[in-house]
């Protein structure tokens, strides 16, 4: 268990902070690869969809039918498929949508807001930094899905985490690029971003804290439920239409069905 414990952590910190990654790349590239976000954010979507509706919910059902009889379990577990959509909906409804980290900016859309002198940008400053507490709250829930699903199948975690690595890639470009250009600075563009990311494994640490302690089969039943809901939220309200918005349609529904396959031989071969 405590070798479960330390793994999925892990898991959920390399997960949260991939948003330096969508910094380094903001920073690094001279223009947005709109094929590359694309595909990564459709794949992203497929492997969340597929595990929710092939393992999570299945196994819910079967947990929880097994205590309180097929049909009601059957009830139980689409009542929290649905609370974990509305939860997150929730969350999202919250959210300033001007300040969205989900409505996608791209480097070159920056650029033009930057003074054509050179000097920092500063009203873009507020942009940055509510992106960056926005993106934190998003964060915060989906680390404690991946720590849960981690702790009791590493394999099913692994495959969440690497979904939620890729699906926090632009939101690192979201953060980093408005705080460059408010402030002229690399060095804090990449460290708010990275900040970031951080409500990912406190959400872990708050989600094993309060969690553990009640931890049954029924309490794991509801979770993975709850988890497949935010997770099939995430998928068609943010990741599939962001992958739109770049203006690469197919190659989104390529990725989302590389990402349903990877996810199919995966389960098949390891399971």
């Amino acid at each position: 268990m405590e070798h479960n414990v330390t793994f999925a952590f892990v898991l959920t910190l390399l997960a949260g902070l991939s948003t330096g990654i969508g910094s380094l790349i903001a920073l690094l590239a001279r223009r947005t690869n709109r094929k590359f976000l694309s595909f990564s954010l459709g794949f992203s979507a497929g492997v969340m969809i597929y595990i929710s509706f092939v393992d999570l919910f299945p196994q819910a059902a079967e947990i929880l039918g097994g205590d309180y009889g097929v049909r009601w379990g059957r009830i139980a577990t689409a009542a929290a498929f649905f609370g974990g959509i509305l939860f997150i909906a929730l969350i999202d409804k919250l959210v300033p949508s001007v300040e969205n980290p989900h409505e996608i900016r791209s480097v070159e859309s920056m650029r033009m807001e930057a003074p054509a002198d050179g000097a920092p940008a500063r009203h873009l400053m507020r942009t940055g930094v509510m992106m960056a507490l926005v993106i934190g709250i998003h964060n915060f829930p989906e680390g404690i899905a991946t720590f849960m699903a981690a702790l009791q199948s590493p394999e099913i975690g692994l495959a969440i985490a690497v979904a939620i690595a890729i699906h926090n890639i632009p939101e690192g470009i979201a953060v980093s690029v408005p705080v460059y250009y408010a402030t002229g600075s690399r060095r804090k563009a990449f460290l708010f971003s990275f900040l970031s990311g951080l409500a990912e494994p406190v959400g872990a640490l708050v989600g094993y804290l309060i969690l553990a302690p009640f931890l049954t089969p029924v309490l794991l039943g509801y979770i993975f439920a709850i988890i497949a809901g935010i997770m099939v939220y995430i998928s068609f309200d943010e990741l599939l239409p962001a992958a739109h918005r770049y203006g690469e349609h197919h190659v989104a529904i390529w990725g989302l069905i590389v990402g349903m396959a990877v996810m199919a031989a995966g389960i098949a071969i390891f399971e």
